[in-house]
């Protein structure tokens, strides 16, 4: 590996190469098949081996990779780590073209997840996903994925002269205020068409071919390395790819253990985890139970796996704000790029204890990294991760980690150079205890 800020770096260009779930699996994906990884698909009889390395997807927007360890899976259990590859943004709707004054025309958007939403006002937007498109065989259609990398929509603001109030703050109708500008009416071209013109052009297909669309918006401008000593990473959707970036690193740096290693990349976390593909799902816990099986052991083998088994849930973690240091806990105080934080919740927000967390901080001390402490205010409501969803399917130790950040949720979060290296030093270290 190269220096910090070259890792860092490596982190922003994947970040504007994944604008979408799907583009991050895909890109990952590419990442593991370079690396020598195998691609398991669910619905074939899986024959693993020692020492292997295999990845297998769910609905192109999760992803699960392992390294089968040397050892007896039922004594040596899995290494796991967890991260999700959603993050707030805006979903295109169906019959999404509306045309306001016979003139604009807008796209009818609804919001994914908790976005900050004033911070979207004002700049490029691009447009990513996948569309669906006819096939042979209607349970099966195909699907294409598609980026228009351009300058194509913009949410505009209000002017302070029709709203004298609006620096103390507005109200914002997601339906009314946060729709984006495509174009002006063009009389040369079909009304109601517009996006589905511009997608077939973009696959170059017959827009008869299009059945449906998974379509998001995400921010033009490509994340930089900021500050007077390149000290931060001002990007959007470090909320989580910067952990699925650093723990997919670690897994192809790391040695072939006695344990079996796994990264799980989920899908959903933003809103609640609750499908097939997110932690609140079978799906994690399917996959591991095909592992032990597939290695000739039986299901009283899966469960004492699970009991040798470890899962560190790595979900980025706030950093006390400049402008707000009232805001965070008098004693647990995280700073940028002093170390990965380790999250704790007497009411299991995050599933860290005492135990979960000893161990986690002797791996950091082992890697040399240093390591932080987060609790909430005790008079503040804070947010949650995967780690929580996840113990009601797994009930293995599970402690909950992230790297400092500020801004999470806004279009552009702003996280350390340092601490990405942190990161990946702590999961390498843990993979290859």
């Amino acid at each position: 590996m190269g220096t910090k800020l070259e890792f860092a770096k490596e982190l922003i260009d994947f970040l504007y190469e994944s604008p979408t779930v799907f583009h991050a699996v895909k890109n990952v994906k590419e990442v593991l098949n370079k690396e020598g990884f195998t691609e398991l698909c669910e619905c074939s009889k899986w024959e693993l081996e020692k020492g292997g390395k295999y990845y297998t997807t769910k609905n192109n927007s999760a992803l699960i990779a392992f390294t089968v360890g040397k050892g007896e899976i039922e004594q040596e259990g899995f290494k796991l780590i967890g991260a999700h590859t959603d993050s707030p943004t805006f979903r295109v709707k169906p019959n999404c073209e509306m045309t306001v004054e016979n003139s604009y025309v807008r796209l009818n958007t609804e919001v994914y997840g908790g976005p900050i939403l004033n911070t979207w006002f004002d700049r490029p937007l691009g447009i990513a996903g996948r569309v669906i498109l006819k096939s042979d065989n209607i349970l099966f259609p195909k699907t294409e994925l598609v980026n228009i990398n351009k300058p194509l929509l913009i949410i505009p603001n209000m002017a302070i002269h029709m709203n004298r109030e609006i620096n103390k703050g507005f109200e914002i109708n997601a339906q009314k205020d946060t729709l984006p500008v495509l174009s002006l009416v063009n009389e040369k071209l079909e009304k109601g068409n517009y996006l589905i013109n511009l997608l077939a052009e973009e696959l170059k297909v017959n827009k008869e071919e299009i059945i449906d669309f998974d379509l998001y918006l995400y921010e033009y401008e490509k994340g930089s390395i900021v500050g007077l000593n390149d000290e931060f990473i001002s990007m959007g959707r470090l909320d989580d790819l910067q952990m699925v970036h650093a723990g997919i690193n670690a897994l192809v740096k790391s040695n072939i253990t006695q344990a079996t290693n796994v990264m799980v990349c989920y899908d959903n976390e933003e809103i609640g985890s609750a499908t097939k593909q997110g932690a609140d799902s079978d799906m994690l816990s399917n996959i591991l139970e095909r592992i032990v099986l597939s290695l000739g052991k039986d299901r009283e083998g899966f469960f004492r796996a699970l009991a040798k088994s470890y899962i560190i849930s790595a979900d980025n973690a706030h950093a006390v704000h400049p402008a707000a240091p009232e805001k965070h806990d008098p004693t647990s105080r995280p700073l940028i790029n002093k170390g990965p934080v380790i999250k704790i919740n007497a009411n299991q927000a995050y599933t860290t204890d005492a135990d979960s967390d000893a161990v986690y901080e002797m791996v950091c001390k082992k890697a040399g990294v240093p390591v932080q402490k987060f609790v909430n205010r005790s008079d503040a409501r804070g947010g949650t991760t995967i780690g929580p969803i996840n113990s009601t399917h797994l009930n293995i130790r599970s402690v909950d980690i992230g790297n400092p950040t500020l801004s999470m949720h806004s279009i552009r979060e702003l996280a350390g150079v340092d601490d990405h290296t942190y990161a990946m030093k702590s999961f390498l270290e843990f993979y290859n205890i």
